[in-house]
């Protein structure tokens, strides 16, 4: 599909046992990776059991790389998630971002008014470059995630950082899709991020009206867990950052059926919440 010019590619699973009120998901993937990561949970129960819409940001994957290097960028990437939710007519979605797309979703989040709730691991909200230091773990592999040339053995060493440490879950996948991103989108990612061009997350999360899930690995080796529970976030699902025990930043790859189980309970509770609008409508 094209939106706003650029051809975007995106994953649809079968959703063959779909409830007909069931929200579509859509799932944005991280820095230097694209929506085969969602595999596991597509291809499983959870996208028999809702539709699930995964997209390739440009430069990853399928999608063709951008001709404008400012769509590298948290705005850039935004739009895209807006325009795609506008042009696949999905009214009301759930919207699940890991680590670099949990920053998008944050982004977006303000021009997604129809959205039913939403979910973001491996994402700390900021609100300025000086701030990230404070969010983040020191982790040696992150700079490869922000420049343009990657050597395999930076790749190996990023890869292993999304898991936690000892986990027998293979890497493979992760190195091939880092290897395979256009370097523009890195390099012009971290340039953006650096000059400070993105939304004030902090503010957008406590301005949100629907239920946001934050989730977070035991063994997260790049994303602070004290940091995470300093925030005030008024629409907190459950109240609380939800600690996965037994994997680190990458937990739909690492755990994917204890990750769709929670993804599940949240698309329950905001059922059961819409249920409750409607019966006091009806009063």
């Amino acid at each position: 599909m094209k939106i706003n010019d650029q051809r975007i590619a995106y994953l649809e699973s079968s959703a063959d046992r779909r409830d007909a009120d069931s929200p579509t998901v859509v799932f944005v993937h991280g820095n230097s990776s694209s929506a085969k990561t969602w595999r596991p949970l597509m291809a499983d129960e959870f996208g028999r059991r809702f539709r699930c819409i995964a997209l390739d940001l440009p430069g990853h994957g399928q999608s063709e790389p951008s001709r404008d290097s400012a769509d590298y960028s948290l705005p850039g990437y935004a739009a895209l998630l807006t325009g795609l939710v506008h042009e696949l007519g999905i009214a009301h979605p759930v919207i699940v971002g890991w680590s670099l797309g949990g920053q998008i979703v944050m982004e977006a989040a303000p021009q997604l008014p129809n959205a039913e709730g939403f979910v973001i691991f491996g994402a700390p909200p900021v609100t300025s470059p000086e701030q990230i230091g404070e969010a983040f773990l020191p982790n040696p592999a992150m700079g490869a995630l922000f420049t343009e040339r990657v050597s395999e053995s930076e790749a190996k060493l990023a890869a292993e950082s999304f898991i936690a440490p000892g986990s027998s879950l293979d890497t493979g996948e992760f190195v091939a899709d880092i290897l395979a991103t256009d370097g523009a989108a890195r390099a012009g990612l971290g340039a953006s991020v650096g000059a400070g061009r993105f939304a004030d997350e902090i503010a957008v999360i406590s301005a949100l009206r629907q239920p946001l899930a934050i989730v977070q690995g035991a063994g997260e080796q790049l994303v602070s867990v004290d940091y995470l529970r300093k925030l005030t976030v008024p629409t907190l699902w459950r109240g609380e950052i939800q600690v996965l025990a037994g994997v680190g930043h990458a937990p739909h790859q690492e755990a994917p059926q204890q990750f769709a189980a929670l993804l599940s309970e949240f698309i329950g509770d905001l059922a059961q919440a819409r249920l409750g609008e409607r019966r006091e409508l009806a009063e």
